[in-house]
């Protein structure tokens, strides 16, 4: 079962959809009637469905497996109220605790099993997110951007950038850009943050990504592997683009990504058990 809902968060109303499981997965630890969230961060003027129903899919089929899923639109995407071009990466950051709080106050979730999922800028949000809220247990990173600056000025474009800077505001996509939104990107840093994340990661790629670099997942794990705990698996799908577009590529992004949550789950029973 799935249905719409909005999540207010300061003046804006983020429009979202929640997943129920369809299933529940066999907790027998103190949580036994919990069941896990994940939370879905789409990426750059992108929205909660994703291309090809991407996020969709993905909480659909992680719904199956007994997951509650929210996947949402953040402020001036989508549905959701606001001007994306005029928030910054503090506000998107400050917007996923919004719906983390959403969920895990839910009477149904288990807060020691949450884990955020996030698709190229969403990527790196849900990696700075996860770093400043120790709810997040568990990370999934779908085609990360590891230099937020750097690659959206050069998907939207340095003209853009430079006429954002000297006018005030720049369009990309029909959406207002203003230096707010950009300064704020060069002030983060995701590959020198990835340390302090202390949960298990995992990091997949596509090898035909000609948006963002594929090299990128290889030095995100090699971040995580100097961390002294949490463990980082990486998967690289031949041909996938940044979207994973294709039916192949979809479906080994959606399986392996389903596998390893699962496996998670399996762990964190085991250490439940082994706890009582």
């Amino acid at each position: 079962m799935e249905r719409a809902i909005v999540i207010r968060h300061n003046r804006e109303e983020l429009t979202a959809s929640i997943h129920y499981p369809s299933k529940a997965k066999g907790n027998s630890g103190r949580c036994k009637d919990r069941v896990p969230l994940a939370v879905i961060c789409h990426g750059f003027v992108g929205s909660r469905i994703g291309v090809d129903r991407l996020f969709v899919k993905a909480a659909r089929e992680l719904a199956e497996d007994g997951y509650m899923v929210i996947r949402f639109d953040y402020a001036g995407c989508g549905e959701s109220s606001g001007n994306y071009g005029s928030e910054d990466m503090e506000s998107m950051i400050a917007q996923t605790r919004a719906v983390l709080d959403y969920g895990i106050g839910s009477t149904d979730v288990d807060p020691q099993r949450i884990t955020l999922i996030g698709h190229s800028l969403g990527g790196a949000v849900a990696l700075l997110t996860a770093v400043r809220d120790r709810r997040v247990k568990n990370l999934v990173m779908w085609s990360a951007v590891g230099y937020p600056f750097n690659d959206i000025v050069k998907i939207v474009g340095r003209e853009a950038y430079d006429q954002a800077v000297k006018t005030g505001s720049a369009d990309h996509a029909g959406y207002a850009f203003t230096p707010v939104y950009f300064n704020s990107l060069a002030a983060f840093q995701p590959f020198q943050e990835a340390g302090k994340f202390s949960g298990d990661v995992l990091v997949i790629h596509g090898t035909s990504d000609d948006v963002i670099p594929v090299d990128y997942a290889f030095l995100y794990q090699k971040l995580f592997w100097t961390r002294p705990e949490g463990r980082c698996d990486k998967e690289i799908i031949f041909q996938g683009d940044h979207t994973f577009s294709s039916g192949p590529a979809q479906v080994q992004l959606l399986k392996r990504t389903r596998e390893w949550m699962n496996q998670q789950e399996h762990l964190q029973e085991e250490w439940q058990n082994w706890m009582i």
